[in-house]
């Protein structure tokens, strides 16, 4: 586990949500140029990226996604902006994905901040972040 070179696309997610490593199980499956790294908002990375923003790293109910990180061009997008954008990079049929992002940010948002708020129900919550298997460790920033 490595800290991000400059320009490289990091996703925050929550380390102890199901569903969160749910997605990134999925994006690793999927993302073959690996295009993306990962970084949990309970790390030292996530505090110190988002704080830039003006961003809470213990704000567990918002996956965040960094692009361009330490480059003019770098860009912090979250929520549904973040999940479509993802899925829109992955590529294949996942593109599909940008037929909605038509709907306004704030539709988007609500759909995004309900499934938010029912997750650890349904997807379960850990006592502490994954760790990744040691082929997908590289791709991982490193937790504290």
């Amino acid at each position: 586990m490595s800290p991000p070179s400059a320009g490289e696309t990091v996703i925050f997610y929550d380390g102890v949500c199901g569903l969160c490593n749910r997605l990134n199980q999925f994006v690793l499956a999927r993302d073959s140029s690996a295009q993306f790294r990962f970084a949990a908002l309970q790390s030292r990375f996530a505090r110190e990226a988002l704080a830039r923003y003006g961003r809470n790293s213990e704000d567990l109910d918002t996956l965040y996604l960094l692009e361009d990180d330490g480059l003019p061009s770098e860009r912090l997008r979250a929520k549904s902006d973040a999940a479509l954008r993802v899925l829109g990079r992955i590529g294949g049929v996942w593109k599909l994905s940008r037929m909605i992002a038509w709907l306004p940010r704030f539709l988007l948002d609500l759909g995004y901040d309900f499934i938010a708020r029912i997750r650890y129900r349904l997807f379960g919550k850990s006592e502490s972040c994954r760790v990744p298997s040691v082929g997908q460790r590289s791709r991982f920033i490193e937790y504290e």
